[in-house]
């Protein structure tokens, strides 16, 4: 539908300028692609904005595109009667499963080595410089913790006192570090950042007690899983892990499709036969069809991710350096910050926190997840990237 929509402007409106509209960053042309073949969908705010350039509204839109599913559905229902035909009709059908098995596969292994690049540098560039200016600063006080009373109140833990507790971790970390722990910089730049990640994901309230065994949190099981075990964390598959379960989800019918592959090679098939391959493309159908939502909902944040990250990687570090001018030399403790400088530690403390919160999301939990799961998930996600992206810009 949105295809023919923008075919259908006068004069007729190209991918590259339907990117534009929509807020697609560099290379945008290719995502509109890719919604127009079917391999992906564009998320809610996307969506808004691409029904917006043909001045439509998403209900609209989504209307037309479930319209044309039912017609398309009834279709595919009418099976042909000769046997011929039939045979003909499913090979077509094997064909396009396999296509988008391994464009799927393609476009992750994309958005993910795009991914890792740009958390890499960020974290080079800023987290770990961060740290080890924060290292050489001592007797910096421990930061107020979110308390129980307040994670209770709510019910739940909000994006803003999820990303708060995180830079308590870090900055716990950074103390015990400084004070000769092996967290440190000095420990290598991955393992550095795997220690710091794991003391921000399990830090402690002000009780004492895990933030994670809170009894207000246990409402949001499913939040603290996507940053949780994190996606790039030390010893973590990263998004190789992603491409791999990606494989997974289709390896079973995959692999039926594979065992019954000979039936597509002949030339003649019996009716037995052709029933067999059927049912094993249709199961097949289905498994891809199930994991489209979670599937669309991984490369939106894919997409989304790296922008936070890369502003950081840019604007982070060139703040960062000027505070590192300004520092007083060596040795040097909290009092001699002043004021000034003592707050642009917390802020950079936030930093690292929303910087922390964007990379750890784990984006392999929405291949896996229920349908029911997936709104509070995606919902879960949208909060964080949001609140990430406004408080660092407010900062840096």
């Amino acid at each position: 539908m949105i295809r023919e929509h923008r075919q259908a402007q006068s004069p007729s409106m190209t991918q590259e300028e339907l990117a534009e509209r929509a807020d697609y960053g560099k290379g945008g042309a290719v995502s509109i692609s890719r919604i127009e073949r079917g391999l992906v969908s564009p998320g809610e705010h996307r969506l808004a904005a691409i029904a917006l350039a043909f001045q439509l509204t998403p209900e609209q839109l989504k209307q037309e595109a479930e319209d044309r599913t039912r017609s398309l559905a009834r279709q595919r229902g009418q099976r042909p009667v000769k046997l011929r035909d039939q045979v003909a009709e499913t090979k077509r059908r094997h064909a396009e499963i396999n296509e988008k098995a391994a464009q799927r596969s393609k476009i992750t292994q994309e958005h993910g080595e795009a991914f890792n690049h740009v958390h890499d540098v960020a974290r080079d560039e800023f987290f770990l410089r961060f740290v080890e200016l924060a290292e050489s600063i001592g007797g910096a006080p421990e930061p107020e913790r979110p308390s129980e009373e307040e994670i209770e109140r709510t019910g739940e833990m909000p994006t803003a006192i999820r990303i708060e507790a995180m830079s308590v971790g870090i900055a716990n970390a950074i103390r015990g570090a400084a004070a000769g722990g092996a967290a440190g910089v000095a420990a290598g730049g991955a393992a550095a950042y795997g220690a710091f990640t794991a003391a921000a994901l399990f830090g402690t309230a002000s009780t004492g007690a895990a933030i994670s065994t809170l009894s207000g949190v246990a409402a949001t099981n499913a939040t603290l899983a996507l940053l949780g075990g994190g996606t790039l964390a030390a010893g973590g598959a990263g998004m190789a892990g992603g491409t791999l379960l990606l494989t997974g989800m289709v390896a079973a019918p995959a692999a039926a499709l594979a065992a019954a592959g000979f039936y597509v090679l002949r030339q003649r098939r019996n009716k037995k036969e052709e029933e067999r391959l059927r049912t094993e493309v249709e199961a097949a159908e289905a498994a891809l069809d199930q994991s489209q939502q979670g599937f669309d909902a991984m490369i939106d944040v894919l997409d989304r991710a790296p922008a936070i990250m890369e502003y950081v990687s840019v604007h982070g570090t060139h703040a960062l350096e000027k505070w590192r001018v300004s520092l007083p030399p060596e040795p040097r403790d909290w009092e001699s910050l002043g004021h000034e400088g003592q707050e642009r530690y917390k802020e950079f403390l936030t930093v690292a926190g929303c910087l922390l919160a964007v990379s750890s999301i784990n984006v392999s939990a929405l291949l896996t997840a229920e349908p029911d799961a997936l709104p509070e998930m995606d919902k879960a996600i949208d909060e964080t990237l949001r609140y990430a992206d406004k408080t660092i810009k407010s900062l840096v």
